[in-house]
């Protein structure tokens, strides 16, 4: 499963087997949420370098349907993308977006009881139920090589009583999820893993339990939930540094939904495997780019300095008529072919093919800094 190539202190790299694929740890995964890449292509991803994406089981089974994908081969296939996939289990979106529901019809209709949770479609109303169980089995038919517990997301702030009831929750739904997956999932060579989430809040004994009672249930990875929700930063390398330590050497740690370049960085030094995060492409569309502010950055260098960037915003006057590229220590082909001066003309006359330029250049720099921290 997990190879440990190498360690540092708490920092790792080493080797995932995924359903026959081998991803080089530490890894981002670029998010296509709903099947794609935003504004890139699976041709983009491949030339980036790109190891595995992320698929979001929410709007998957929403539209077009897992049924419709299974039948199309799985994700993957559906994708045409030659590589690994990770679904997320949805919960959070059911959450989330659950809540929007009630603005845009006047109905929230998310309702959490013990068998799961029901909640509205926020483009349409239609009511939907997802239980653990269900997340699963979507999760399977998307064919996906990571697979996601249901787990519930306290929001912040929260009492400790809150976070309590809302780990044992989890807990609960983790082991039912644990079973579902043992008697559906396919054996052999395509069996896909299945990881747990690490939730707690912000309190280090409810981190700590939950981190400590899911390891006894021997799920083949783990993640940590919940540092995405509002929280300050702060609270972010205190969770890690509580939960960390109690998680297997031999298994894969993934830190969901963060995080900004010094972020990933410092995690990996604390112990972190696996990273995810909108922040990239979301950040281009908006004319937002990342630029390295040394030719070689090293991990030392980088957890030295964070400054060891800088983020530009492209739509800027001072950009109107410089013709050099956005980094001159970036490969990328917006970089290689492009000024700064093109793109900002592009984002002024609203170019889709900025928004292409401007996710492949940031999804470079968060796959290079990848490998900066792989290979230092």
């Amino acid at each position: 499963m997990l190879k440990i190539v190498k360690n540092n202190k708490k920092a790792r790299t080493g080797v995932l087997n995924l359903g026959g694929f081998e991803v080089q740890t530490p890894f981002f995964m670029p998010i296509a949420t709903k099947g794609a890449v935003k504004n890139i292509s699976i041709e983009d991803l491949q030339s980036l370098g790109a190891q595995i994406v992320l698929g979001n089981t929410y709007h998957l089974w929403l539209r077009p349907g897992d049924e419709l994908i299974k039948q199309a081969g799985g994700l993957a296939e559906f994708m045409n993308w030659n590589g690994p996939i990770l679904t997320d289990s949805g919960g959070f979106q059911v959450f989330s977006l659950g809540a929007r529901a009630g603005k845009n019809f006047g109905k929230n209709g998310v309702k959490l009881i013990e068998e799961g949770v029901e909640f509205s479609d926020p483009l349409d109303g239609k009511k939907y139920f997802m239980s653990p169980e269900k997340s699963i089995e979507i999760q399977l038919n998307l064919g996906s090589n990571v697979v996601m517990v249901l787990d519930e997301c306290p929001p912040f702030p929260c009492s400790h009583d809150y976070a309590r009831k809302s780990m044992e929750l989890t807990l609960r739904w983790a082991a039912r999820c644990q079973k579902y997956f043992q008697q559906k999932a396919p054996e052999g060579s395509k069996r896909p893993l299945l990881f747990a989430i690490v939730q707690g809040g912000v309190y280090e004994d409810l981190r700590k339990e939950c981190a400590r009672r899911l390891v006894e249930m021997n799920f083949d990875g783990y993640a940590i939930g919940g540092v995405a929700v509002g929280e300050p930063r702060k609270h972010l390398y205190e969770i890690l540094d509580w939960v960390v330590d109690e998680l297997p050497q031999d298994k894969p740690r993934y830190l969901m939904g963060l995080g900004k370049p010094e972020e990933i960085a410092a995690a990996v030094e604390a112990g972190i495997d696996m990273f995810d995060c909108v922040i990239p492409t979301r950040e281009g569309r908006h004319g937002r780019l990342f630029v390295w502010n040394e030719e070689n950055p090293t991990m030392t260098k980088i957890l030295a300095d964070k400054n060891f960037y800088q983020t530009i915003n492209i739509v800027n006057k001072k950009f109107e008529k410089d013709f050099s590229p956005i980094d001159l220590n970036c490969d990328c082909e917006a970089c290689q072919n492009y000024s700064k001066a093109y793109l900002h003309h592009l984002l002024k006359i609203k170019e889709p093919l900025f928004l292409r330029l401007a996710s492949i250049h940031n999804l470079n720099f968060y796959l290079k800094l990848m490998r900066v921290l792989r290979e230092s």
